[in-house]
C-alpha cells in the first residue's frame, strides 16, 4: 500500500479508501490509485480486511438438491442479488434432507467464515417435523413451511394456483384436474392443497389426484393416464417441465390442445412460451425471491434483529394459447 501511494502521489490513507470504495475521494485521485494499483499488481488482501472488521462479505447457501428449475433460478437470482451488494456466494449443497445434516452444513459453513445463510429448503425433512437451526445464526429460509421461527421468503404457491384454477373453470370447464408435484415438496403441497380448496369453494368435486415427481418424464406418464379420462377437459400441472411431458401424451393420444384439453402450468420458464402450443402457466418472480433472500440476512447482519414471518413474492398468470373453452358436448 505504501508503494502504491507514493507511485500515485497520495497517502496511504487515500489508498486503503479507494481500495475499499469509501467515498469523498474525487475521481481524478482515484484514477490515480487505481492506475498505481494495477502497474504494481496490487491487490487488497480480503482475508486481512474480514479479520480486522469482522466480515467477509459472503452468504453462505444451503440447498437439497439442484435438480429443480426453482432452486436453480432461485440461487441464481440470489447469487446475483448477494454480487449487487459486493458479497460473494458459498454453495454447500446437502445430500439427504436430515436435521443432522442441516447441523452438518451450518458447521461446515462455519468454518467457511460466512456472514449469514440462506436455506433453500424445498422439502420436508426425513427425521423432524420442524427445521431446527443453530441459535444466533444470521438466516433467511427460502421455500419453506418455518413460519413465524424465522425470516422467510416464498413465492405465493397458493394465490398463484388460485388464479389458475380460476382462469380454467372462468372458462366454462366443470371442474380441473391436477397433476401434483413430490409428496415431499413444500411447493406441491401448497399447490395441491390450494387446488383443492378452490374447486370446493366453487362448488365443484376435485378429480383424483396425479402425481409427479416434477420431471417431464413423469408428466408423459401421467399424461398417458389422463389422456384416457374423457371427462378431463382442463389440467393444472404443478410444473411446467410436467406439463410439457403431459402436452406430449395428449398428443400422442390424438387429444388436442386446448381444442380437447386445456392446459396450465407452473414457473413460466424461458421455454414455456416456445411449446406446442405455448403454455399458460404462472410466473414466479425468482429475481425478486432472491433480492428479498438477500436483502433479508443483510438486514440481520447491519441490524441484527431479524424480522420473523414469512414474506410472499406474488405470482402472475400469464394467459398462452394451451387454455380454451371446453369442447361442446354431444
Amino acid at each position: 500500500m505504501a508503494d502504491v501511494a507514493q507511485l500515485a502521489g497520495v497517502s496511504s490513507q487515500t489508498v486503503s479508501r479507494v481500495s475499499n470504495g469509501f467515498p469523498g475521494v474525487n475521481e481524478q485521485t482515484r484514477r490515480q490509485v487505481l492506475t498505481a494499483m494495477k502497474e504494481l499488481g496490487y491487490r487488497p488482501n480480503s482475508a486481512a480486511r474480514a479479520l480486522k472488521r469482522g466480515e467477509f462479505r459472503t452468504i453462505g447457501v444451503i440447498t437439497f438438491t439442484l435438480a429443480t428449475t426453482g432452486n436453480v433460478r432461485t440461487l441464481e437470482a440470489i447469487a446475483t442479488s448477494a454480487a449487487q451488494e459486493g458479497y460473494a456466494v458459498t454453495l454447500l449443497p446437502v445430500a439427504v434432507p436430515t436435521q443432522d445434516e442441516v447441523r452438518g452444513a451450518f458447521s461446515r459453513l462455519g468454518e467457511l467464515a460466512v456472514d449469514a445463510v440462506i436455506v433453500i429448503m424445498e422439502v420436508h425433512l426425513l427425521d423432524a417435523a420442524q427445521l431446527s437451526l443453530p441459535p444466533h445464526v444470521k438466516v433467511v429460509v427460502a421455500d419453506s413451511d418455518a413460519g413465524d421461527r424465522f425470516t422467510v421468503v416464498d413465492t405465493d404457491q397458493a394465490g398463484g394456483t388460485r388464479d389458475a384454477v380460476r382462469h380454467l373453470l372462468e372458462l366454462g370447464h366443470r371442474t380441473v384436474w391436477h397433476l401434483a408435484g413430490p409428496e415431499e415438496s413444500f411447493a406441491a403441497q401448497r399447490r395441491t392443497d390450494a387446488w383443492r380448496t378452490e374447486l370446493e369453494s366453487a362448488g365443484r368435486t376435485p378429480p383424483p389426484l396425479v402425481r409427479g415427481d416434477w420431471s417431464a418424464e413423469s408428466g408423459y406418464r401421467a399424461g398417458l393416464h389422463l389422456a384416457e379420462q374423457q371427462d378431463c377437459t382442463a389440467v393444472f400441472a404443478a410444473n411446467d417441465q410436467m406439463a410439457l411431458g403431459l402436452l406430449r401424451a395428449l398428443h400422442e393420444r390424438g387429444r388436442r390442445v386446448p381444442e380437447d384439453v386445456s392446459v396450465v402450468g407452473f414457473d413460466d420458464i424461458p421455454e414455456a412460451g416456445s411449446f406446442l402450443p405455448p403454455l399458460t402457466t404462472v410466473h414466479q418472480d425468482f429475481a425478486e425471491v432472491g433480492r428479498r433472500c438477500v436483502e433479508g440476512v443483510l438486514h440481520q447482519v447491519r441490524q441484527s434483529e431479524p424480522e420473523h414471518g414469512t414474506r410472499l413474492v406474488p405470482t402472475q398468470l400469464v394467459v398462452r394459447k394451451s387454455t380454451a373453452p371446453p369442447p361442446r358436448q354431444g
